[in-house]
């Protein structure tokens, strides 16, 4: 038989998606997909509006524009305006998720050997993606803060002009997996060196509206978008590609993502998606077009941000109360993520071997580096357990800490 392109010969699955057997073991406690609470999705809601979609006629049953409904276009656009940037229905296109988005990008910009700067520790499919596409990946450090903007101009700075990126990928609000919040100086400084050096900021946000409430009970206002700063520069064209999805909002099933960006670059990567799927599907993109349309939508975000708040501080409270110093982590302020990291003296492989004895799962600090390497880091996942699994898989994840040190 033929061979196979050269990319998948051997090609490496997602390091998450490989946790999916632990799963079917009984008694399992996951802490590690980043999936939302199925007690939080409003079914009753959606339900009411695939009733409507389907009523609508056989609009919702046929092929639609690659660029999507418009229907559904302006209800995200008059969303991504509530998030304080400037939105019209043809500046946006719907994705099958917003990792169709980011998919997309890389087939238009990104040919084998190009430069792709990456916050670390990252998202996995990002990195995935970029492997694929042969990409050459620059990691750009975190810290409590998001990006670090002083390493990035550094490393811009010491870069041949051979290898300057084509883009950076960036996930500003509650990041996955490290939860952090760009802070604002550096949103303004992230969007300055883009324009000055010419390459294309990619800010993913599917989580900016699951913050969570301040110490006095206020909800804090939503950070500053990096496109809305990209606005303000005035330069003929907008260096910030903005995604966004009602995956972690809504619900993952519907697979609605979207796309907010340059004209030309929008173009591009709409002719892009005509070859991978025509269009996504037209029946969930008029099930969330009526959901959006209904009202509901704010109220279950609400919802979600409570409950999320309330998991996150089972989770961060259990780990200061049972593991005694030996397991470190900061607080998020929203999202459904917590980063921990332990002592050097804990091999990271026998730690997770001892977590899945103890029949709890998370996803290994490894998972979220472009470069294979001993990291005494973790990621918890918050979002999908109830409270009481929360405070039992911190209770095992103790003893398993407790067995890795003996």
């Amino acid at each position: 038989m033929p061979a196979f392109a050269a990319m998948f010969a051997q090609p490496a699955g997602s390091p998450i998606r490989e946790l999916f057997p632990y799963l079917s073991q009984p008694g399992m406690i996951s802490l590690a997909g980043g999936y939302p609470s199925p007690s939080l999705f409003d079914a009753e809601g959606l339900a009411l509006a695939a009733t409507q979609a389907m009523s609508s006629g056989p609009q919702a049953l046929q092929y639609c524009a690659t660029e999507g409904l418009p229907a559904l276009r302006e209800a995200l656009a008059a969303q991504t305006r509530e998030r304080g940037m400037q939105a019209s229905a043809e500046q946006l296109l719907v994705t099958t998720g917003s990792q169709q988005a980011f998919d997309l990008l890389v087939r238009v910009l990104i040919e084998p050997g190009d430069t792709v700067l990456v916050e670390v520790p990252a998202y996995p499919a990002t990195l995935q993606a970029l492997r694929l596409a042969q990409a050459r990946i620059l990691p750009v450090p975190m810290d409590e803060h998001g990006l670090q903007t002083d390493a990035l101009a550094e490393l811009l700075r010491d870069l041949p002009l051979a290898q300057r990126p084509k883009l950076l990928y960036t996930v500003p609000n509650f990041s996955n997996p490290r939860g952090t919040l760009l802070a604002a100086q550096r949103r303004e400084a992230l969007v300055q060196l883009a324009s000055s050096h010419g390459f294309w900021v990619v800010e993913d946000d599917p989580y900016g509206e699951l913050c969570f409430d301040a110490a006095d009970g206020s909800t804090p206002p939503m950070p500053t978008a990096l496109r809305t700063l990209g606005d303000r520069l005035g330069a003929a064209v907008n260096p910030v590609v903005y995604l966004s999805s009602l995956s972690k909002t809504v619900a993952p099933a519907l697979r609605v993502g979207w796309m907010l960006a340059d004209g030309e670059l929008l173009r591009r990567c709409t002719i892009a998606k005509q070859t991978v799927d025509l269009c996504t599907s037209p029946l969930a993109q008029m099930v969330s077009a009526c959901y959006l349309q209904s009202g509901r939508y704010p109220a279950t975000v609400q919802r979600a941000r409570a409950e999320y708040q309330r998991r996150m501080q089972a989770l961060v409270q259990g780990i200061a109360s049972q593991l005694d110093g030996l397991v470190h982590c900061t607080p998020p302020a929203g999202g459904m993520f917590v980063w921990a990291t332990f002592a050097q003296s804990i091999d990271p492989q026998a730690l997770f071997d001892a977590a899945v004895s103890r029949q709890v799962l998370y996803v290994p600090g490894k998972a979220f580096f472009p470069e294979s390497a001993q990291v005494h880091a973790m990621r918890l996942s918050f979002a999908a357990p109830e409270v009481p699994q929360i405070e039992q898989a911190v209770q095992r994840l103790a003893q398993a800490v407790a067995q890795v040190r003996r």
